[in-house]
């Protein structure tokens, strides 16, 4: 049976509100009494209740995270910068994924609710942002912008689509595609106006089609692939889309890039491991999931951002699903 804070009590010979004091470092206690309850509280392996501690001190150290979706590419290298960064200023964090269901919304809410949160950090395309008011707790949304009033990081996703729409005019491709995201996400549709800003003047044009950044419909793409032969260039809004369309390609006998040149993003690991290595537009995941947690613990400690929207910064990264640059 695990000891409780009246075993620790009744050894010290001290009251439970003394015991209190000393685990919550709040109130007077003599110093000599602190000493003996802290080395009981080591000999019997008493472990505080830290929702309980959360309550007294009115701070928990924890903060919650939601995110859409779990796995090894975007939202994992997410997790690992909030988390890192969390550690490193004594927080532990709290995440779950929705599966952008308004309903598990609401449920985790509530759950966070109870936990005494300090902030939160949003991931994901939130339903329910009426309901962020009521936890009155900071909120920092990544990769999103719910509302102009709640502070976010984003990377600079306009500028993502420029670099490879400049990049496949620069290798000379004239018959194009488009893989990107939901039409309803932002990020889509900043990289879809990058895009298409940089063919206009040329005076090309791109075909665009919808897809599941993370479990794209295959049977879908093959479908495509196979209904436009003359493809030449395409560019995917994930390194997840961009490897499934890799594969098809070499199933169909399309040979990357001496037949089609292709673009992932996010420059996941996978990219690098892919035969041949992908193309693919870097935006640092990591930072900003480090960055995220470090606007919230400032907005935790009541300290003004310098900015309410951080814009990352984003490159090409270049490696071999393109062709070279035709001579100018």
């Amino acid at each position: 049976m695990k000891p409780t804070i009246r075993d620790v009590a009744k050894k010290a010979n001290v009251s439970v509100s003394t015991v209190s004091r000393v685990i919550n470092q709040k109130g007077y206690v003599h110093e000599d009494t602190k000493v003996l309850v802290n080395n009981i509280i080591k000999e019997l392996g008493f472990i505080p209740n830290q929702l309980a501690r959360s309550l007294t001190n009115r701070s928990s150290k924890i903060i919650g995270v939601i995110v859409p979706h779990i796995g090894p590419s975007f939202y994992g290298e997410l997790l690992e910068g909030i988390e890192s960064q969390a550690a490193a200023y004594g927080y532990k964090i709290m995440f779950c994924h929705t599966q952008d269901d308004p309903e598990r919304e609401l449920e985790y809410l509530k759950f966070f609710e109870q936990y005494n949160i300090e902030g939160l950090i949003i991931a994901s395309n939130f339903s329910n942002t009426d309901k962020l008011e009521q936890l009155k707790i900071p909120v920092i949304t990544v990769d999103h912008i719910l509302d102009e009033n709640i502070p976010s990081i984003t990377s600079n996703n306009i500028k993502g689509g420029e670099l490879a729409a400049q990049k496949l005019l620069d290798i000379g491709a004239k018959n194009i595609l488009v893989f990107r995201g939901p039409s309803f996400l932002l990020t889509t549709m900043e990289r879809t106006i990058g895009f298409l800003n940089v063919l206009k003047p040329s005076k090309k044009f791109a075909d665009i089609y919808d897809f599941d950044l993370v479990n794209p419909d295959v049977k879908l793409l093959e479908e495509i692939l196979k209904n436009n032969p003359q493809v030449d260039g395409i560019f995917t809004f994930s390194d997840t889309i961009a490897l499934a369309t890799l594969n098809i390609l070499k199933k169909l006998g399309r040979r990357v890039p001496e037949d089609i040149s292709l673009i992932g993003y996010d420059d996941t690991q996978f990219s690098k491991w892919a035969t041949p290595s992908i193309t693919t537009i870097h935006q640092s995941v990591k930072f900003m999931g480090q960055q995220s947690f470090v606007n919230l613990s400032r907005l935790i400690r009541n300290v003004e951002l310098e900015s309410l929207h951080d814009i990352i910064d984003v490159k090409l990264i270049e490696r071999s699903s393109t062709k070279k640059e035709l001579l100018k």
